[in-house]
């Protein structure tokens, strides 16, 4: 490699980063330019760690047989089986303990082979390897996000020449600055996403931010709470309670966001969730029936995944329960509410106000599933022919009476009828199998 091609890389990854190409492409194509300039690249490995709920972080693997770039997300080392071994038995876990760092370790002369991957590395016909471990300051840390993991192999023969691992020194600093870029870019859209939902977090990054802002939009809602939940908390062990919400959220949520919607709130044992209602075109106002489908929809995967549910969790020994739901329809306000220090991207106005309080009455009616009238109203007849009234009822602060529906219990008994509801909310029969 030649000074010329090393200043144009290093300028390259540079523009490349600052523009905001991902970290696949930005890894492909310093690989790509460093082998066309002759250095004797065969492997590259890049592992970023990130700050997300569930992940450690992701991991880009290059190799020279002409592949794009391999993308893989891990879990955290505690939770992964074999993750501590595989850590502690890495060249990595020594540069990290020596503060970071760069090792060349000469594999094609021996050295290394007490490390598994190097050894495989060997076995495959490569000859040197070097790792490098770049540390964040302490002020930079964010969760898991305080060092930058990368190695870099060659099968040459003898390896690569001191010039070229020279080059890679100087370069190496570069190609990671563009590729945490491109990382620290994502972390801010993923806690968006977690923390306020998929829509919200798309607004909000997309600039919708400035308080008292909010659009007026027609939506169906969904709010759902847990059966008995007061007594499973006072009666369940203090270990059980996490673990009980998290299972039964990770049900509700999933149900909701395959069939479209959007989840705004975990109020404790409470989910609130919107269905988007879009314009039905040549001034015929919101459509709707999509809409209130699609929630229904949601409804039935959320039945079949909860017993799946509740069966695994009856054979471990654990609390089970199940879930009050109520569907509404209306207009709301969507948007920035609160203080200047504390804003939260969410809906108001009556419609909410009035699904919460239908929630609250199905332990009253004992029903699973209360729909109101703009439900009902909203739903083809061949759907609504499956709906019976549960009566009309005032609603806590609400002028009006609602008039609120269920689904026929038969059609629960009715292996035939159920399948028929499915083909009528458009759910396929086997997505509600697999809980999805």
């Amino acid at each position: 490699m030649t000074p010329d091609q090393e200043t144009a890389l290093r300028d390259w990854l540079l523009r490349k980063g600052l523009y905001g190409l991902s970290e696949e492409m930005l890894l492909q194509g310093f690989a790509t330019r460093c082998v066309e300039a002759g250095l004797a690249l065969s492997r590259t490995l890049v592992l970023i760690d990130t700050l997300h709920p569930v992940l450690e972080g992701r991991a880009y693997a290059w190799r020279d047989e002409g592949d794009p770039v391999r993308v893989s997300e891990y879990g955290r080392t505690a939770e992964r089986e074999g993750g501590h071994e595989a850590w502690e038995q890495s060249p990595f876990n020594v540069l990290m303990q020596r503060g970071g760092g760069v090792w060349r370790l000469r594999i094609g002369a021996g050295e290394g082979h007490e490390f598994p991957m190097v050894a495989e590395l060997a076995g495959q016909g490569h000859t040197d390897y070097i790792a490098v471990v770049h540390r964040y300051a302490d002020d930079a840390v964010m969760g898991e996000m305080e060092s930058l993991f990368s190695h870099f192999v060659s099968r040459r023969p003898g390896g690569f020449t001191d010039a070229e691992e020279a080059a890679l020194h100087r370069l190496v600093p570069a190609l990671l600055l563009a590729m945490k870029s491109a990382a620290l870019a994502r972390v801010p859209r993923t806690l968006a996403s977690v923390y306020l939902g998929r829509d919200p977090a798309e607004r909000v990054l997309a600039g919708r931010i400035e308080r008292g802002v909010a659009d007026r939009i027609p939506a169906v809602l969904w709010f759902s709470d847990l059966r008995a939940y007061s007594t499973l908390s006072d009666t369940a062990g203090p270990g059980e309670i996490l673990p009980l919400l998290n299972d039964y959220a990770e049900a509700t949520v999933g149900v909701i966001h395959a069939q479209g919607g959007d989840v705004l709130k975990l109020i404790g044992d409470g989910v609130l969730a919107m269905f988007p209602v879009p314009d039905a075109g040549d001034g015929a106002g919101p459509a709707w029936g999509p809409a209130a489908r699609a929630a229904l929809g949601a409804v039935s995967r959320l039945r079949r995944r909860l017993r799946a549910l509740n069966a695994e969790r009856s054979a471990a020994g654990r609390p089970v329960t199940t879930a009050y739901v109520a569907l509404h329809a209306g207009e709301v306000f969507y948007g920035n509410i609160g203080s200047r220090d504390r804003l939260d991207f969410t809906v108001i106005g009556p419609a909410v106000n009035e699904v919460a309080r239908i929630a609250g009455l199905c332990r009253s009616v004992d029903r699973d599933l209360l729909l109101s009238a703009a439900i009902h109203d909203a739903l083809d007849p061949a759907i609504r022919d499956d709906l019976v009234s549960v009566g009309r009822y005032a609603l806590r602060g609400m002028g009006e009476a609602q008039h609120l529906f269920t689904p026929d219990p038969g059609i629960a008994r009715d292996e035939a009828r159920k399948l028929a509801w499915w083909r009528k909310l458009g759910v396929d029969g086997e997505a509600v199998e697999e809980g999805g």
